[in-house]
């Protein structure tokens, strides 16, 4: 699938799009996305909350398992946090780790704008036989 048509599909994210993530690239089982930073991020601490790096993150896979045209859905995910961060931009990188005709595997790992490792998602997609060109 060619990245602007995928930029295309995933402008109708609403989610991404309130909390400021943009899709930088993404084709043949990659992407990567970024998250510029905000107070809307931030914890109770002060500090970007999980559930905003697990969104960068999981719209990021997303990106990356549906590059090939097909529907894919997330069956598994999980994420490790290494380091925390309050201000900056959020970047988002995934790669495919293994792919068949039902299943994707796929590791994220999410860094700050100084490239130090903040985060590391894994997830595992369930690939449809649905062509994302074909959705309304």
């Amino acid at each position: 699938m060619q990245s602007e048509e995928l930029s295309r599909f995933f402008k109708r994210d609403r989610f991404a799009e309130y909390n400021g993530i943009e899709l930088l690239e993404a084709g043949d089982g990659r992407a990567r996305s970024a998250m510029k930073l905000t107070p809307n991020h931030l914890n109770g601490l002060g500090i970007v909350h999980g559930a905003a790096i697990f969104a960068l993150a999981d719209f990021t896979f997303a990106a990356a398992s549906n590059s090939r045209g097909n529907v894919a859905v997330a069956i598994n995910a999980n994420i490790s946090y290494m380091k925390s961060v309050s201000t900056g931009t959020l970047y988002a990188e995934a790669r495919e780790v293994s792919i068949n005709h039902k299943l994707g595997t796929y590791t994220i790992d999410v860094t700050n704008e100084a490239g130090e490792l903040l985060a590391v998602f894994q997830g595992m997609v369930y690939r449809k036989k649905e062509k994302i060109d074909q959705l309304p």
